[in-house]
């Protein structure tokens, strides 16, 4: 483990905001999530070192459902992600995309269908291998690429899980051609879901962006943002138990700890080793009757959230000055 500084500020000066185990994988490890007092960046601290933090991936994180369902849901979301490049695709010649974080290479897959020309970037040693097209596996930032070669990097889900977000995007800044984009989707740290419920990815989330945080670090690598889309297109971050969290804070006047949180559904099948069923989820509604309520409005709360840009997830869109 080791202590940081704010990386977007270079401030020491911060406030604990909350503590939470990784729910996932180490449920007896807790971590601590501060916000720097000058900047306002979340970020884990201290934090598992970048030699550590391959232990909280295993190969099972890697592993997608081999269902239909998950099939067509990739496809729905590599296409939203496609959206942003299509004002690049209507010039002439091919577009070259590196894809940072790229997993298991789907979308960079994707993207060839498109007609773009692909590379990808993963240090994951649990991922699958790669093999039809160029892949770094040391950081982003380490890569032996020094020119403005890409017409668009992308980075989904990834800016938080990385140990120096400064330097991906400076690195980014390095290789996009001028008026190239870099596209990147974050957690919301203004939303309830982020700040208050413990529905991030703790200890493989690091670091907690805000819109303003992000504008500073596009301003501080000579990127200007584009636009922000804030919703669940691409992925989801469900306000999970808001109401509970409502009824505890506002009601009540007391402090939302993780103590408070109740188990997922998914949580609840693990530790009592159930499988899905109806049994189940009525001893699970049982377990957290809040919930039932809870989940049936979620499409309510989600949209005004969205409609209010509060959602937990935002993509944003840089272009190289």
């Amino acid at each position: 483990m080791e202590k940081v500084a704010c990386n977007l500020c270079g401030s020491e000066r911060y406030r604990a905001v909350y503590q939470m185990p990784d729910r996932k994988f180490f449920r007896d490890e807790f971590f601590t999530v501060v916000e720097c007092e000058r900047c306002g960046l979340g970020f884990v601290n201290p934090r598992p070192t970048l030699a550590e933090i391959q232990k909280y991936y295993p190969a099972k994180y890697y592993q997608n459902p081999p269902t239909t369902s998950h099939s067509r849901y990739l496809v729905r979301r590599f296409s939203a992600e496609a959206s942003y490049l299509k004002p690049l695709e209507n010039g002439n010649g091919r577009k070259r995309l590196l894809d940072v974080g790229c997993g298991n290479g789907e979308f960079p897959r994707f993207m060839v269908a498109r007609g773009w020309e692909v590379e990808g970037a993963e240090i994951a040693k649990a991922s699958q291998p790669i093999t039809d097209f160029q892949i770094f596996t040391e950081e982003f930032d380490k890569i032996p690429v020094h020119e403005p070669r890409y017409d668009a990097v992308t980075a989904w889900a990834v800016m938080e899980h990385v140990h120096d977000p400064m330097a991906y995007i400076r690195k980014a800044a390095e290789v996009v051609k001028k008026g190239g984009l870099f596209v990147f989707l974050v957690q919301n740290f203004q939303s309830v879901a982020s700040r208050h419920l413990f529905c991030e990815d703790v200890p493989r989330h690091l670091y907690f962006f805000t819109r303003e945080t992000v504008k500073q670090y596009l301003e501080k690598t000579g990127f200007a943002l584009e636009k922000e889309v804030n919703g669940r297109k691409i992925y989801k971050l469900a306000p999970y138990n808001w109401l509970g969290f409502m009824v505890r804070t506002r009601l009540l006047g007391k402090k939302y700890e993780f103590r408070d949180a109740p188990l997922t559904s998914k949580e609840f099948r693990s530790v009592y080793n159930l499988r899905p069923g109806l049994v189940t989820a009525l001893k699970y509604a049982a377990y957290s009757p809040t919930m039932v309520l809870d989940r049936m409005l979620w499409p309510l709360v989600e949209t005004a959230q969205i409609l209010r840009e509060t959602y937990g997830v935002s993509t944003f869109v840089g272009r190289k000055l």
